[in-house]
């Protein structure tokens, strides 16, 4: 199995890489549009920022290819949002495959029940309801991940697991070949390595 990991000049690819070779897959990290093509499976992570990122993938020409891909694809934090169709973070037009809008957590919509305000960005771990990508086959009906972000991608038709920080949000999105999460498999100890098991063995 061929397992290519999109690099655009975003942060985390090696530790996603890390934690593939950890499950015995030796993938490639490449922005090399025929790589990323016959791939079999093509991983698209990502932190930083939405609008630099995506003048890096237009300038290449994967913006086009990336939404032409028939392969499993999945998108990771950053490269979920990309996949969504605008994001706030520097008002930037995105992918498009996921109808949805990326948004920033304010003050005034992260206010829980005990009235305490929550910060932004949300670090740390949270825990996936309605999960229901064939990703989530994980020991725990709810199983926790690993989060860091300041933006969230709105419930949609495509909404494929909610989890919650003042707003419920889009955890996971899937649309045919194309799933994204917005927390961090490759830090999210047994469920982040089965959620990425499951995906190799879509």
């Amino acid at each position: 199995m061929t397992v290519a990991i999109i690099q655009y000049n975003a942060g985390n690819t090696c530790s996603v890489r890390f934690a593939l070779e950890r499950l015995g897959v030796h993938p490639l990290i490449t922005d090399d549009i025929l790589a990323i093509q016959s791939a079999d499976k093509v991983i698209f992570p990502g932190v930083g920022e939405a609008s630099t990122a995506m003048e890096y993938l237009r300038n290449r020409g994967l913006d086009r290819i990336v939404k032409d891909l028939k392969q499993p694809v999945l998108g990771i934090c950053l490269g979920m949002q990309l996949l969504c169709r605008h994001s706030e973070e520097n008002d930037t037009d995105c992918l498009g495959i996921f109808n949805t809008e990326v948004r920033l957590f304010s003050f005034d919509t992260t206010v829980p029940a005990d009235g305490s305000r929550l910060k932004v960005p949300q670090v740390g771990w949270n825990k996936i309801t309605d999960g229901r990508l064939p990703l989530f086959t994980l020991a725990e009906s709810a199983p926790y991940f690993y989060f860091v972000h300041s933006y969230y991608a709105e419930i949609c038709a495509q909404t494929a697991g909610v989890a919650e920080y003042g707003i419920p949000f889009s955890a996971a999105l899937q649309k045919d070949n194309f799933y994204g999460v917005q927390f961090h498999p490759e830090k999210s100890a047994e469920s982040g390595e089965q959620l990425l098991l499951n995906f190799l063995n879509v």
